[in-house]
């Protein structure tokens, strides 16, 4: 007597599976595209620099109502103080 039932899928697991994915070679591979797309020349010092004198542009020449909100969000915390305590620097 065969089994009738030899030929059905059987059914899937009804709890949790057990799922992982290594993606640490593929970090590898986008780290080294990224150091490459940079290039040779690029400084990380100097572009810190550059970022640190934007922001000083940004929150220079400010009028009295922007000075007000930077002061606030100064005091909120959701700014860093700049300049001496006021915004212009």
């Amino acid at each position: 007597m065969s089994d009738q039932h030899a030929d059905r899928p059987t059914a899937p697991p009804t709890g949790p599976v057990d799922f992982t994915v290594d993606l640490t070679g593929h970090e590898m591979t986008r780290r080294a595209h990224v150091m490459a797309a940079l290039g040779d020349d690029w400084d990380p010092v100097a572009a810190m620099r550059g970022e640190e004198e934007a922001y000083d542009l940004l929150y220079s020449g400010l009028d009295e109502e922007q000075q007000r909100l930077y002061d606030t969000l100064v005091t909120a915390g959701v700014l860093p103080r700049r300049g001496g305590g006021r915004a212009a620097a």
